[in-house]
């Protein structure tokens, strides 16, 4: 199969075979964070998944279905990975096809709390290579896109990652997941107190895995650091933070 060709004239416009899948992702992206902004302030119903920290809403699954009954009806023959939708036991399997991975809110501690951190992430795979990402930053309106080889941006401008490789002059971010048990605790307090004995400049923790992740990509930190996270919280920032010059590296590999 080409690329987008049956899925619509024109798709592989410009020499991108995917131009129009990126089109279509940054569409979806802006018009789901209108729906999550709009929702930030109102009631929520919220229930929990493998934790009482790991919350999900109704805007959640909403957002998702939203954003993949869209991609489904533009590109038919694209596969899906949701995180509501592997939460409620769609198989979570990336294939050599073109493959649309969907975070519909990250952050949604801070959603159901109306803390302003929130994003959509939607990340694209094809052969399991990732070939660009897509976060929208829902209530400061900024679109963070990479396109592998194209580089990556915030609002059309370019990102570069710090430069910085002293520790004791850098400010690292990390997220708290949602277990909560003994052993988890003990590595995550235990990382803390080793970069503080390094006397990292700062530790900040903002509740986002992407729009942390984007914060790296622009410079506005030096490290990054979590355990645990799963595909759709990496796979659309992880071709942001390689496009601005940075490396991102699985250390159970």
């Amino acid at each position: 199969m080409k690329p987008c060709e049956e899925e619509g004239p024109g798709a592989a416009a410009g020499g991108d075979p995917w131009k129009e899948c990126m089109e279509v992702a940054v569409q979806l992206a802006r018009r789901a964070g209108q729906i999550i902004k709009k929702a930030l302030t109102e009631e929520k119903h919220v229930s929990t998944k493998t934790s009482a920290a790991d919350l999900v809403t109704e805007t959640d699954n909403f957002v998702e279905n939203v954003i993949i009954s869209a991609l489904k009806e533009k590109f038919p023959s694209h596969r899906f990975i949701g995180e509501e939708s592997t939460a409620a036991g769609s198989k979570c399997v990336l294939t050599d096809s073109p493959t649309w991975i969907i975070d519909p809110i990250d952050g949604t501690c801070n959603f159901v709390h109306r803390f302003p951190t929130v994003a959509v992430s939607i990340g694209f795979a094809v052969n399991q290579e990732l070939e660009f990402g897509v976060i929208y930053h829902c209530t400061e309106e900024r679109l963070y896109t990479g396109r592998r080889g194209q580089g990556a941006f915030c609002n059309e401008k370019r990102l570069q990652v710090s430069k910085e490789t002293d520790k004791s002059k850098a400010l690292i971010l990390t997220e708290i997941g949602p277990k909560r048990d003994p052993e988890t605790l003990k590595l995550f307090l235990g990382n803390m107190e080793s970069l503080l004995k390094a006397k990292v400049h700062g530790i900040r923790v903002i509740g986002s895995s992407t729009l942390a992740l984007c914060h790296l990509a622009s410079g506005a930190a030096d490290a990054y650091y979590q355990f645990g996270l799963h595909c759709w919280d990496l796979a659309a920032a992880t071709v942001i933070i390689r496009e601005a010059g940075g490396i991102v590296i699985d250390t159970s590999v």
